[in-house]
């Protein structure tokens, strides 16, 4: 039997399947069973190095909740700039104006280019010459500038390719009622382009709060991740224990974050799917809706 994608495996092939799980799951369990040995070996896994998380609120009062304020601080306000900035820059490389296509491409193609630590060490070392900010707001801005200009080429592109996506059919309707360019882009395109954007938009925001940790290990900026060094300190070197808390904290965010996008999404499908108001009752009893098909309440067809 064949399948649309591949042919069925034999007997022969199926062996070999069995085969290499196998090995697969050994090797897999040698290696966690080399990373524990290891770890137990060196005592990071004494009780000792993580009671402190489980039994005292003073490691999350004192490293982990600063630290954690001060990430998501970063991450919103270069999320609430870096999305208008990447959606104006994004529609202006699909204007038909040469003179706004060139200068947005050339911004795009600039920043995205560009690492983001090397963006934030540059805006640090600008804010620090030409302003008299304190340190915690001048390392702040620095990181938030940095996040600002990579995310928001990025999201440009995004911006750009979901609104490329769309039928061209779309535009050729707004133009036969009458519409302009710019109430096309605005009340046509973008709302039905956010949709196919989200996740890629979902993404970049957890990109977003994972590259705030730049700003703790290179300027650092007291995020989550820079929280790691004094608190290991602080309770007997138990760095494994700290990178460990830290890295749930994150995954746990994110998880958040793009479970929240994925409600979102189904939601705005649902809606899309179930818009279509009642104008009135056609002949025969034919309920007319807009962006639905008709009913025909008589004989239970579409009409």
């Amino acid at each position: 039997m064949t399948s649309v994608l591949y042919d069925a495996q034999g007997p022969r092939a199926k062996q070999r399947n069995i085969l290499y799980t196998v090995l697969f799951v050994i090797v897999a369990a040698a290696v966690v069973w080399w990373v524990y040995d290891g770890l137990a070996s060196k005592h990071q896994l004494d009780w000792i190095k993580w009671k402190p998380f489980f039994t005292s609120p003073q490691p999350w009062q004192t490293y982990i909740w600063p630290g954690f304020q001060n990430t998501i601080k970063a991450a919103f306000f270069a999320l609430i700039i870096a999305l208008p900035l990447g959606a104006l820059f994004g529609i202006g490389r699909l204007s038909e104006h040469r003179w706004m296509r060139a200068p947005s491409g050339v911004v795009v193609e600039f920043f995205r280019a560009i690492p983001v630590l090397i963006l934030m060490i540059i805006a640090n070392q600008a804010y620090s010459e030409y302003t008299d900010m304190d340190t915690d707001t001048r390392l702040l801005y620095a990181v938030v500038t940095g996040l600002v200009l990579y995310n928001a080429s990025v999201l440009a592109e995004i911006v750009r390719a979901g609104i490329l996506t769309l039928p061209s059919g779309q535009t050729d309707a707004a133009k036969a009622i009458g519409m302009r360019k710019g109430q096309t882009m605005v009340f046509v395109l973008l709302p039905q382009a956010v949709t196919a954007m989200l996740p890629a938009i979902v993404s970049q925001i957890v990109v977003i709060v994972k590259d705030t940790a730049l700003g703790g290990a290179v300027l650092t900026f007291p995020e989550l991740l820079a929280s790691v060094r004094p608190m290991a300190a602080n309770y007997g070197a138990n760095t494994i224990a700290c990178f460990t808390i830290i890295a749930v904290i994150y995954m746990a965010l994110n998880f958040a974050l793009t479970s929240f996008a994925s409600w979102l999404e189904r939601r705005l499908r649902r809606a899309k799917k179930s818009t279509g108001a009642v104008v009135g009752t056609g002949p025969g009893g034919a309920l007319e809706t807009i962006g639905a098909p008709s009913l025909n309440i008589d004989d239970g067809h579409a009409a």
